[in-house]
């Protein structure tokens, strides 16, 4: 399918879930332009991609820093002519993971609000006007089961991510009459390769064990699936929404 063909998305982090968002959108026919901190990283995706005959630019992007973000958005405009959609990808886990509140110093505290909340909103107010420009188009956000499960751990994160959602809603609610769509995904447990091998093989037990999926783990390539859905005309009246990759670990009505 070439659901994307001609739409240029930016996809800003990389990684494992970011390396499978590229690669199905320019399967989909996008042009792409990927962005992470780590440039060598993304430069190895970027070349798979073109091997494969896909269209994509690699840039470095530090989604907490205004200006890059800025940078990053007007690059996909001068290299493609505009913008049609955006998936904010990138995430920070500072701290120790099995802190709580009062264990945490507001340094730590301060740093993941920076990166998971400040970033998505500066994503988000760089990428809205050139979208708009263009007549429209589709942000989707990665978020996370944290957003809303009471852990007693990595609180920072989790307020991070429930913001995000205020901020999807409102994008879809004040936007949508700009012809913006706003959705987020909130992925499970997604295994890849960057794991080592033994914390690989702990996490598929313990996500096997813990979902109503038992055949298989979440990979990348499931949340890459849901988001070219949602960047696509396919999507064209969904809105608003969180959509759970998970396996079924989190049901909610």
């Amino acid at each position: 399918m070439k659901r994307l063909d001609g739409k240029t998305i930016l996809i800003a982090g990389s990684g494992g879930i970011g390396a499978g968002l590229a690669q199905r959108c320019a399967a989909e026919g996008a042009n792409v332009v990927l962005g992470d901190i780590d440039i060598a990283g993304v430069e190895a995706v970027a070349a798979g991609i073109r091997t494969d005959g896909g269209s994509i630019v690699a840039t470095r992007l530090d989604g907490a820093e205004e200006s890059s973000v800025g940078e990053a958005v007007a690059l996909a405009v001068s290299t493609f002519g505009g913008l049609d959609g955006l998936h904010v990808n990138f995430a920070s886990l500072s701290g120790n993971s099995e802190d709580g509140l009062l264990d945490m110093t507001m340094d730590e505290i301060d740093a993941s609000l920076r990166v998971n909340l400040r970033g998505y909103v500066l994503c988000t107010r760089a990428a809205l006007p050139p979208m708009i420009q263009r007549g429209g188009g589709s942000i989707v956000y990665t978020s996370s089961g944290s957003a809303y499960v009471a852990e007693p751990v990595r609180v920072a994160y989790a307020m991070a991510k429930s913001g995000g959602h205020a901020l999807m809603r409102h994008v879809a609610s004040r936007y949508g009459v700009d012809g913006i769509r706003a959705n987020s995904i909130a992925p499970g447990v997604i295994v890849h390769d960057r794991f080592p091998a033994e914390i690989r093989a702990a996490m598929e037990e313990m996500t096997i064990e813990a979902t109503f999926v038992k055949s298989r783990v979440g990979r990348p390539e499931d949340i890459a699936a849901a988001g070219a859905y949602l960047l696509s005309d396919d999507a064209g009246y969904v809105t608003g929404q969180v959509i759970s990759v998970d396996g079924g670990r989190t049901v909610r009505a």
